[in-house]
């Protein structure tokens, strides 16, 4: 009968071993990457009246405060100018940063940045066209 108080005792820690853990907090989902403010770059006004557009591709990391923090031409347009309107126009962009386990995180995309010229020449070409004839005098 002395036998019976520790195999009690033994059971009831096997038992208490087996009881589950309290629940732990759920983990946080991952997020992806959001654009929250991206407003188109500007169009460099000679080539917009000059007729001349093209379409930029761009590599962009963007860090984990939601700022691109990397921006370069994957592909150019063709047209330098345009390639370094799209990198300006993109650089100021803001983002909500994807996350990881809560924690936002770096991410890298690519963006195409499509300059189509205006179907209307804008009024300001009208005195561009005056400049340049004055410049060639």
């Amino acid at each position: 009968m002395k036998l019976r108080a520790p195999l009690t005792a033994l059971a009831c820690m096997a038992i208490a071993a087996c009881t589950p853990a309290p629940d732990a907090p759920p983990a946080e989902p991952p997020t992806e990457l959001m654009a929250v403010d991206t407003p188109p770059p500007a169009y460099p006004e000679a080539l917009a009246c000059d007729d001349v557009g093209g379409q930029t591709v761009l590599a962009v990391t963007v860090g984990p405060e939601g700022r691109p923090t990397n921006v370069r031409v994957k592909q150019s347009s063709g047209q330098p100018e345009l390639d370094a309107a799209a990198v300006e126009g993109v650089k100021a962009w803001q983002f909500r940063a994807a996350t990881r386990a809560g924690q936002p995180i770096s991410s890298d995309l690519q963006v195409p940045v499509t300059f189509k010229p205006p179907t209307m020449r804008p009024d300001r070409c009208f005195a561009l066209d005056e400049e340049r004839r004055d410049s060639e005098l």
